[in-house]
């Protein structure tokens, strides 16, 4: 083998350089920071609740038993705070008269970024930078990949989830492990 010209140590230096500048852009996605997605999703309606009784066969008419609820009900919201980026909106629970529970999230204005999540978790809501990383520390459910990061939209709830059990929601960036803002849930 021979000695590597100056002309060849140039190529490769640029050729390594490249790839790597490459894969930085993939990784970190910094167009997604002036990107916005914004979703504007109506609460769900849920299908005939259990128990109701069609009046006639032939109508649309039904009874509905006075213990099911006559619509979405609220049972626990929080607005949000910021974390790594400027986050503002609301976070609802609603339970859906069919008794399914639905996380809604309202007005929300974030930042886009890669691979955002939208997570239920036990960890307390802290304001600033104190609060950026707690949410991946205790219990959590990664409810499903943020469908935009600005207006409403819904996340089902998995059936067997107690709800009870989850104190906050996380718009968690799961590249970086960090908390783009969360919204305590209080019980109302």
């Amino acid at each position: 083998m021979g000695r590597v010209t100056k002309k060849q140590w140039w190529a490769g230096a640029v050729a390594i350089t490249a790839v790597i500048v490459v894969a930085g852009l993939v990784w970190f996605k910094p167009w997604a920071l002036w990107v916005d997605e914004t979703v504007n999703e109506a609460l769900p309606s849920a299908a005939t609740p259990p128990g109701t009784v069609p009046t006639n066969p032939s109508s649309s008419a039904t009874v509905t038993p006075s213990t099911a609820p006559a619509g979405p009900t609220t049972v626990a919201q929080g607005s949000f705070v910021s974390h790594e980026h400027t986050t503002t909106g609301t976070a609802r629970i609603v339970r859906l008269a069919d008794g399914t529970h639905t996380l809604r999230l309202e007005g929300l204005d974030t930042s886009n970024g890669p691979d955002l999540r939208v997570w239920l978790s036990d960890a307390p809501v802290k304001e600033g930078k104190a609060g950026w990383g707690l949410f991946d520390d205790g219990k959590y459910v990664n409810l499903a990949q943020l469908k935009g990061n600005k207006g409403d939209q819904n996340y089902p709830l998995p059936a067997d989830l107690d709800v009870s059990a989850y104190t906050s929601v996380s718009i968690w960036c799961d590249r970086f492990d960090v908390s783009f803002g969360a919204a305590e849930i209080v019980r109302t």
